[in-house]
């Protein structure tokens, strides 16, 4: 069974719950001289029920989705589901799917999941192996208040060190249908930054957003099949293309857009967005996370990453989420996304977004390599 086949049986099994977006990145794990070639997908699937730990046989193979992350009210529940794949040959690879409706009620007409991710298997010439994809993570729902300028900056980084860029879907590639933008968000393709500015109560309520993050080569490249065959890769050209779909929550207006009155502001120790932090097989990475709000309650820290990271609460706004990466991850890096959300009655109130890059260092690597602020993101 194809991969693409495999993804798509994963998603219609859950046809009970509502889409709430997908996240995809992919690893090579290794080539052969036959042309086959090996390689494990990430995927986070957000669904509005909380479906994990459910058993899918695929050819007599085991494959589990497990939970990442739910809401204390439920509203929508994320997993991720790992995949190590064999492909007898090292070529490009496609992975649509599609199948299951969004959330009600999306403003920007978006009813039915579509996505179509590419996966570049052949030999680079620049770094000798197969490419990685664009690698990030979201949560399933962001929300924004509709009388506040938010800039949702999303993170994206590529591990081979490629200029990575985001752009919204195209029907005409089959990367979603509709995929109609939504009229309140402005994007930023350099950055992957998601603009909104203040907006009408008649604009408020859930927005699918159904973005593209591509990665290109900082130089021309040659990609070479094992049999042969070779294709020259301009700065131009995107090596792979990875889908990120998500929705963002307009709500009603709130009393302040100062961040640390109603709406949580971050504290140190939080991390700075988009900043790198390294860790070991069996080493436990522990990323501290504080926020404060004068007027409104923090009631919990809503985050996307691997499904191996745990929370826990250290005291009122202060959190920490704990990883201790296996010996499957070693030369990988994961992202990490989180929000603080506050409550005032029924409003939920959102922080800015934040990312690290959690670098799972090979055992070659010093030890005492410090936390840093990753480059090359842009």
């Amino acid at each position: 069974m194809s991969l693409s086949a495999l993804v798509l049986l994963l998603l219609l099994v859950c046809v009970q719950a509502n889409f709430y977006g997908i996240v995809v990145n992919y690893y090579p794990s290794g080539n052969n001289s036959t042309g086959a070639s090996t390689g494990i997908l990430y995927y986070k699937l957000g669904y509005s029920l909380c479906l994990y730990s459910v058993p899918y046989y695929i050819n007599g193979q085991p494959l589990v989705l497990q939970k990442v992350d739910e809401p204390i009210s439920g509203e929508w529940c994320q997993t991720e589901g790992v995949i190590s794949q064999y492909f007898s040959s090292n070529s490009m690879f496609s992975i649509p799917a599609s199948g299951i409706d969004w959330i009600f009620g999306i403003k920007n007409g978006i009813v039915s999941f579509k996505i179509q991710a590419l996966v570049e298997l052949r030999i680079r010439s620049d770094i000798g192996k197969a490419n990685t994809s664009p690698q990030t993570t979201i949560i399933p729902a962001i929300r924004v208040p509709s009388n506040c300028p938010r800039n949702l900056s999303l993170l994206m980084f590529d591990p081979d060190g490629d200029i990575v860029k985001c752009r919204n879907g195209d029907a005409s590639l089959s990367e979603c249908s509709p995929c109609t933008p939504p009229s309140v968000l402005s994007l930023s393709p350099s950055s992957c930054t998601l603009s909104f500015s203040p907006t009408n109560s008649s604009d408020e309520g859930p927005y699918a957003v159904q973005l593209m993050i591509e990665d290109f080569p900082r130089q021309n490249i040659t990609l070479t099949q094992t049999n042969g065959p070779q294709t020259i890769i301009t700065t131009n050209d995107a090596i792979s293309k990875m889908p990120v779909q998500f929705v963002v929550r307009v709500d009603p207006a709130v009393p302040s857009c100062t961040e640390g009155l109603f709406l949580p502001m971050f504290l140190p120790p939080t991390p700075a967005h988009r900043t790198q932090l390294y860790t070991y097989v069996n080493q436990t990475l522990a990323i501290s996370i504080k926020a404060q709000t004068l007027n409104s309650t923090i009631s919990e820290l809503l985050f996307s990453a691997p499904h191996t990271v745990t929370e826990s609460q250290t005291g009122p706004g202060q959190f920490t989420l704990t990883w201790t990466p296996s010996n499957s991850v070693a030369g990988q890096s994961h992202p990490i996304c989180f929000v603080v959300q506050a409550v005032l009655g029924a409003a939920k109130y959102h922080s800015e977004l934040r990312c690290v890059i959690a670098t799972v260092a090979l055992p070659t690597t010093s030890p005492n390599t410090p936390a840093c602020e990753y480059e090359g993101l842009d």
